[in-house]
């Protein structure tokens, strides 16, 4: 009888002093509560969270289905946090290291919120702001969130006693270090968010520099561009050469221009050129693909009297922007300048030479 009562001496001393000190019957306590909100959050996610989703997913507003998804992961980690606080507090232990993680748990929900709440608003910015381009807002957007989960993190650190500030100190010095040897990268940075500001081109844009590239913008870095060529193939451009370079942004065009030289020969009378320049001109105004505002200049005037032919420049501008229609247009106004020469009984120069033989 006496080993009995020993054993259970023995048992009711372990369950009483459990595990540090702590009953054990408050820790099954604690579990079983933990376990519960564990239980709610899974109901929470498949029926509360899909209801609401469903729901906000019959409205025309954007901003709220955006907003719901985002905020699904903090809203099935708020439960994990509430559970945590109310099981603990059942708990007779020290506060010190349980306060600390219940901290660092509400900590990280705070940030995840503010991190997560910025995509929705990011949205509604992107379609009311005029001052700034959508692409600098991304980046604005971008640096932001790292910039709140830099400050979680550092906030976290601090409740578990880790100083943040000797290690920003440290990272600064070594920050010097590195940007002694990465001033190409800062250069490219700067340059970028120069190019973003002053709004040179846009993803999307169909951009011409000189002795660089020309192509399609797909994607405005950090550090570089993303320029699509003609030829399909990928070019990734640093971005301080949109900086020190003349950047052409052919989709800024409001009307594309004809500028032709065409050479008629010399045996051209004086009617003829007048002739051939009236209906040329008159072909072009009253053609409802050319424009010929005060903006878009028409001009069908005698050049110079070059080599081999008599020279007449011929400026214009269509109405279309669009590469493919401007071919269009250019092609038929080619057959529409050869049949009114044709017509005009007049000959086309091409670049000749005479040779005179002297007899005696």
């Amino acid at each position: 009888m006496n080993v009995l009562e020993n054993f259970r001496n023995l048992f009711l001393d372990v369950w009483k002093d459990g595990v540090s000190g702590i009953n054990i019957s408050e820790i099954i306590i604690a579990l079983v509560i933990f376990a519960f909100f564990l239980f709610l959050r899974g109901v929470f996610s498949k029926f509360v969270v899909k209801k609401l989703e469903k729901y906000v997913s019959k409205t025309s507003n954007s901003f709220d289905n955006s907003l719901v998804h985002s905020m699904e992961g903090p809203a099935k980690f708020f439960p994990i946090v509430l559970g945590f606080f109310v099981s603990t507090s059942y708990l007779t232990v020290e506060s010190g290291t349980v306060d600390v993680i219940n901290r660092s748990l509400m900590t990280v929900l705070i940030f995840w919120t503010f991190h997560q709440i910025i995509g929705p608003f990011s949205a509604v910015i992107k379609s009311a702001g005029g001052l700034l381009s959508r692409d600098l807002i991304n980046w604005i957007i971008k640096a932001i969130k790292v910039l709140i989960l830099v400050l979680g993190f550092a906030a976290v650190l601090d409740l578990w006693g880790i100083k943040v500030g000797p290690i920003i100190a440290g990272l600064g010095l070594f920050g010097v270090a590195v940007a002694l040897g990465a001033q190409d990268l800062f250069k490219n940075l700067i340059s970028g968010i120069l190019v973003l500001v002053e709004r040179r081109f846009q993803v999307g844009d169909w951009i011409f520099v000189d002795g660089i590239i020309e192509g399609t913008v797909e994607n405005i870095g950090f550090r570089s561009t993303v320029v699509r060529r003609f030829d399909k193939s990928l070019a990734t451009i640093p971005n301080f050469q949109f900086a020190e370079k003349a950047v052409i942004n052919n989709s800024q065009i409001t009307n594309r221009r004809i500028n032709w030289i065409i050479g008629l020969e010399y045996r051209t009378t004086s009617e003829q050129l007048k002739t051939i320049k009236e209906q040329i001109e008159n072909f072009i105004k009253k053609n409802e693909n050319f424009s010929t505002t005060a903006d878009t200049i028409l001009s069908v005037k005698i050049d110079q009297f070059a080599a081999s032919s008599i020279d007449i420049k011929l400026i214009c501008f269509t109405k279309t922007s669009a590469y493919l229609e401007w071919m269009n247009v250019k092609d038929i106004l080619a057959i529409e300048i050869k049949d009114i020469v044709e017509k005009n009984k007049a000959s086309f120069a091409f670049p000749s030479t005479s040779i005179y033989v002297e007899k005696n």
